[in-house]
This record gives structure tokens, C-alpha cells and sequence, in this order.
């Protein structure tokens, strides 16, 4: 076979295939020549043809990543840094990881192939930025080449960055997820360094307050009065207790009017806005300014299939955005450390007051009740739910809230 015919990046010698790939300038500096090339050990077309694009893919893969890192970008702690001069390479197969030698950089990319299937961008974001945060402090090595005092030093940075008790907690919770599982696939037996680190989990930690009684009443009674898109998500919010992003993310076809007028909200997963857990699909029906609200935003029509298309404008829902409008709107008018979470807080204090048992208040809230028995069943009726929300609101007219 002549070389015109050769599969791509192959050239012939003596009859046996040899692969062979020009290095682009701008990464030469990664290598000591300008081309790879070497044997493909095969005198067959299919088998050469075969080799030649594992290893130009694989070698695609490579350069990527090194491009990555060498264009300054922010966030950059979040990328893969640089290998020393010592681990670069014309072979493209040592670009592949074995078991003895994981890179935790390599370790991020095994997790998030496998456990990122599906997932969400901040799922993607929080891996990258965790493990990051341990190539930062302590150096991109070989899994099984972390020590506590690696993990020690781990700890000492994230302080350092000012980070609090709790995002701590869930930094170091990310970096085990991603070691254990990297370890697991490649059949690496390992103690992981991370496990048991001792930080204050309170330290830098801000209680969230309910919003009280009386700024409650306060700010729905605004909410009738501005009667526009943002008011309907606060009332929404505060009658439900849903968390923001489940209300900003929902369709108008998931509010439903029953024949006898009663309203009920459908948190459903959608491709725009994720639910945080399983048990936070769920039906809540709604009463008090949160039936007012829901009955506006079907009253009102319009071409969008959103409830609050103001938040549905590109491919997520942005509910950092819909945080940041209301509750610097609710500071105009209510206490200083009212928030829209602080609904959520406020509206389990409210069903404790008149009673409500324990695994109610979780199904309406979506929170996650403890117990393998609370995992049969489908739950509770919406009109038992019903109940229990009404009661809350009509509690609140008796006390004048």
C-alpha cells in the first residue's frame, strides 16, 4: 500500500504502519521535537487506522487540557496545573492514567464522566473548584501520594481563603467523594487523607432567621399593592415556603385550578432548573398570598410558558439573580436580616405553632425526613396538606400577623 492511501496520520516503512502527528506551535514547548512519531507495530490498514485515531484522540484530549492551562483565565485554580518538565512526553499513552498513578486532576475527570452523567453545572463546578482548591495548596499528585499533613495544609488554606465552617464542610465532602470513587475504579486501595480533619464547623457561620411575624404581613401586604411579576414570586415563596429556585423555575402549566378552585403547585424537575434532592419533587397546595399569587400569574397570560419568565431567559434558571432583586427589595421594607430563605425558615416555625406533625411539615417543605419507613408510600394526600396550610393562614389572620 502506498503512503497516498495510508489511513490518517499513519505513513508507511518497510510495510509496517508508524503513526505520526505534527505538534501544534503553541505547545512545543512540551516537548522536544516539533513531531511525534513512532511505530504502530501493525502491517494490517484496519488495525493501523484503528491505533492512529485512539492515539490522535487521545492526544486531542491531552492538548486541550494543556491549553487550558496555560491560558490565564479566572478561576484558573479550578483547571489542571502544569506538569513539571519531567512528565511530558512524545508518547501519547502516557496521557492515560493507570492505577498506580491517578493524578487527582485525572481523578476529577473519572468522577465527573461517570457520577456527572445527567448532572447540573453547579454539580461540574463544585468538583472542579474542590479539587482545585487541593492542587492549589498542596500540589497535583498521584492519590495515593497524599498524606494528612497534605490534607492538614488543605485545611489551613481554605481557612485562609476566609472560607466558612460550613462551605468548608462541603469542599473537603466533595474532595472525598472524588478520591474515594477515583480510587474505587482504579482498584486502588487507599486511606484517604481527608477523612477526619478537625476545623471549626461554626467558625465564620450565620444563623438564618425566619422572617418574623409581623414583617411577614408587611411584605405580602406590599405584594398586593406593587402586584407585578417579582411580588408574585415573594408571596409564593412566602405562603409555601418552597425553596426560590423551585418557584422561579416553574411553568405555568404547573400550577393547576381544580373545579372547585383550589390551587396546587407541581415541583417537578426540569431541564432548566434541578430539584436539590428526591424528595423535593413533590405537590403543594396553596393557600393564602400564595393562592393570590399563583391566580395572578394565570390571570395574566402572556406568550411564555414560564410562571416567571423574567428568570427563564437563557437555559438555566437564574435564580442568583431573582436572590439578589428581592432581597435587596426586602431590606427597603422589612428588618435588616429578612431574606427570601428566611420564608422558608418561617414557614416550618408556622406549622409547628399550630401542631403540624413532624413528617407533614418535611413532605410540604420538600426537607428530607429520617427513617427508612418514611421512604414507603407515595405520602400524604394534597388535601391533608391542604389542611395543615390553611390552618397556618388562618392562624395568621387570628393573630393579626
Amino acid at each position: 500500500m502506498s503512503e497516498t492511501i495510508s489511513p490518517a496520520f499513519t505513513f508507511v516503512k518497510d510495510g509496517v504502519f508508524y503513526f505520526t502527528r505534527r505538534i501544534p506551535k503553541e505547545l512545543r514547548d512540551h516537548y522536544t521535537a516539533t513531531r511525534i512519531a513512532y511505530s504502530l507495530r501493525t502491517r494490517s490498514p484496519r488495525i493501523a487506522e484503528a491505533r492512529a485515531r485512539r492515539a490522535a484522540d487521545q492526544l486531542d484530549e491531552y492538548w486541550y487540557h494543556l491549553r487550558s492551562q496555560v491560558t490565564e483565565l479566572p478561576g484558573k485554580h479550578m483547571l489542571r496545573q502544569m506538569r513539571g518538565k519531567a512528565d511530558r512526553t512524545t508518547e501519547p499513552a502516557a496521557v492515560v492514567p493507570t492505577s498506580s498513578s491517578v493524578l487527582l486532576s485525572e481523578a476529577v475527570g473519572i468522577y465527573l464522566t461517570q457520577k456527572g452523567k445527567g448532572k447540573s453545572k453547579t454539580f461540574h463546578r463544585a468538583a472542579e473548584r474542590a479539587c482545585g482548591y487541593v492542587i492549589d495548596a498542596c500540589g497535583d499528585k498521584p492519590l495515593d501520594a497524599y498524606s494528612k499533613a497534605d490534607a492538614n495544609a488543605f485545611r489551613d488554606a481554605l481557612v485562609a481563603r476566609g472560607l466558612a465552617g460550613s462551605s468548608m464542610t462541603r469542599v473537603f465532602g466533595t474532595v472525598r467523594a472524588v478520591t474515594n470513587f477515583a480510587a474505587s475504579e482504579m482498584g486502588l486501595s487507599l486511606i484517604n487523607p481527608f477523612t477526619g480533619v478537625y476545623y471549626d464547623r461554626d467558625a465564620g457561620v450565620s444563623e438564618r432567621k425566619p422572617v418574623a411575624a409581623d414583617s411577614l404581613a408587611q411584605i405580602q401586604r406590599l405584594c398586593v399593592a406593587a402586584d407585578d411579576e417579582l411580588r408574585w414570586l415573594v408571596a409564593l415563596v412566602s405562603d409555601t415556603g418552597m425553596r426560590l429556585a423551585e418557584a422561579a423555575g416553574l411553568l405555568r402549566e404547573d400550577l393547576t385550578v381544580s373545579a372547585d378552585g383550589e390551587v396546587v403547585a407541581h415541583v417537578r424537575p426540569h431541564p432548566w432548573r434541578r430539584l436539590k434532592t428526591k424528595g423535593s419533587q413533590r405537590d403543594v397546595p396553596l393557600e393564602g398570598m400564595a393562592k393570590w399569587a399563583a391566580l395572578r400569574i394565570l390571570e395574566e397570560g402572556g406568550d411564555s410558558k414560564f410562571a416567571f419568565p423574567r428568570y427563564n431567559t437563557g437555559e438555566a434558571t437564574n435564580a442568583n439573580s431573582a436572590s439578589a432583586a428581592l432581597n435587596k427589595w426586602l431590606k427597603e421594607h422589612a428588618a435588616a436580616e429578612t431574606t427570601m430563605h428566611g420564608f422558608r425558615h418561617a414557614m416550618r416555625d408556622r406549622l409547628r405553632a399550630v401542631e403540624c406533625p413532624a413528617d407533614i411539615v418535611d413532605q410540604i417543605g420538600g426537607w428530607q425526613t429520617d427513617g427508612v419507613g418514611h421512604s414507603y408510600g407515595s405520602g400524604y394526600p394534597v388535601e391533608v396538606l391542604r389542611k395543615w396550610l390553611r390552618a397556618v393562614t388562618r392562624a395568621d389572620m387570628v393573630y393579626g400577623s
